[in-house]
């Protein structure tokens, strides 16, 4: 799955515990009618692909979804929901190169066709 829109925020990475768990988190403003802010968590080494990012950038995320249950000390069960990154890229990279032509090779990249016999021919119908 993925997620399109230009990032509102992005946190800091947290460490967790004595394991040294990593997240880091980023919300994205999607581009609709109804623009929605979407937080969107990376953990672990995926933190550090957040590095070369900043708000108003417009991004598209791959995602996970992923759910967990917990048992809360008195015995309830509780479901909760979180949305994973794994990868990120900038759309106006792709925007900029979308529009232009790629670059032709120098004219003398070519060889002259010298020794054209207009007799010889296929018979391919075109």
């Amino acid at each position: 799955m993925e997620i399109q829109g230009k990032v509102k925020m992005i946190g800091e990475t947290q460490t967790f515990g004595s394991n040294g768990f990593r997240k880091r988190e980023i919300v994205v403003t999607t581009e609709e009618q109804y623009p929605q802010h979407i937080m969107v968590e990376f953990v672990q080494d995926k933190t550090d692909l957040l590095n070369s990012y900043q708000v108003g950038q417009s991004v598209k995320i791959s995602i996970n979804l992923r759910g967990r249950e917990w048992t809360n000390p008195q015995g309830e069960v509780k479901y909760f929901n979180s949305i994973q990154g794994w990868r990120i890229e900038n759309l106006q990279v792709a925007e900029q190169g979308a529009g232009q032509i790629p670059p032709a090779p120098p004219v003398e990249a070519f060889q002259p066709a010298d020794n054209l016999n207009e007799e010889d021919h296929d018979d391919l119908p075109f």
